[in-house]
């Protein structure tokens, strides 16, 4: 939900970087998103309106190119759209409506933040006052908050985990996992970010959640290991998908989006990231259930 602006970043995208090293080669039927231990079937062998996917206790790990929507806002979830993975709401969205798109052969994503404040969320007071920190700049009743204190957000932030699990959802999209790059109102160090943001995936995978590591691209190589896929925002536009290429090369899916209102070209996004293996859409800021893909 958040579109960060890089401005500046160690990593730039250089365009022929992406293309230089080729996509994955789509995995086989018994392969598509394996890591070491059994997963849940690929969606890519799933047809978009076909069977409700196998039920399995392994998470799930998706392959490169998979289709997706990501829908935050709306009084009610478009369920037709033509994508194999929802990126939806954790509190907004209804275990019903995961069931309906399970039932029509969708992977589902809840989206949460793990690094702010929501003065709106249901178990906003559940959060202790001293973790809380600066106003998040260009979101009202949104703050940061302190990573460091991991034993102090850990109540609150299971919690959140358990109910994506209980909802149904597969996975897990964590905003604002970046705050060491941010002003936060706390000393948090690169280091301190790493260490919350591997105790996020390990919770998440303690639960059977795959989890997407969120934009923080000049982290991304040393938290690939622990990441199952990765979610970008403007990373064509400010200049550096190229920092996510290591989720690309261990057979992980980048889905990257785009927003109308920056005036980017997504034609020429689309000619650089699709043949990569990025999964691209372009979207409206406020997240609607609108997107437009890349030609076929």
């Amino acid at each position: 939900m958040r579109a960060r602006w890089w401005c500046a970043l160690a990593v730039p995208l250089a365009l022929s970087a992406c293309l230089a090293t080729p996509a994955p080669l789509p995995p086989s039927s018994s392969e598509a998103g394996a890591t070491s231990a059994p997963l849940a079937p690929a969606l890519s062998e799933v047809a978009p309106t076909g069977a409700p996917p196998a039920v399995s206790p392994e998470r799930w790990i998706p392959a490169p190119g998979l289709t997706w929507q990501w829908q935050l806002s709306g009084a009610t979830v478009d369920l037709d759209v033509d994508a194999q993975v929802y990126d939806l709401d954790l509190f907004e969205t209804s275990p019903e409506t995961v069931a309906a798109l399970h039932a029509r052969g969708r992977r589902v994503i809840c989206y949460l933040s793990a690094g702010s404040w929501e003065d709106w969320r249901p178990d906003a007071g559940a959060f202790p006052p001293e973790v809380i920190g600066r106003a998040y700049t260009g979101w009202p009743g949104e703050r940061w908050l302190d990573v460091r204190q991991i034993e102090r957000l850990a109540p609150v932030l299971i919690a959140r985990l358990e109910l994506c699990r209980d909802k149904g959802f597969d996975a897990v999209e964590p905003d604002n996992i970046d705050g060491y790059d941010n002003d936060t109102g706390f000393e948090i160090t690169p280091d301190d970010q790493l260490a919350f943001n591997r105790w996020l995936a390990t919770q998440a995978h303690a639960l059977g959640l795959s989890i997407g590591l969120k934009n923080d691209p000049e982290q991304a190589a040393n938290l690939v290991a622990e990441f199952d896929w990765a979610l970008t925002e403007d990373c064509f536009d400010q200049g550096w998908c190229s920092a996510m290429q290591p989720f690309l090369d261990a057979g992980k899916a980048v889905f990257v989006a785009e927003y109308t209102d920056t005036g980017v070209d997504f034609e020429a996004a689309c000619a650089t990231l699709a043949p990569a293996g990025f999964s691209l859409i372009l979207k409206d800021r406020e997240l609607t259930a609108w997107r437009q893909t890349c030609p076929p």
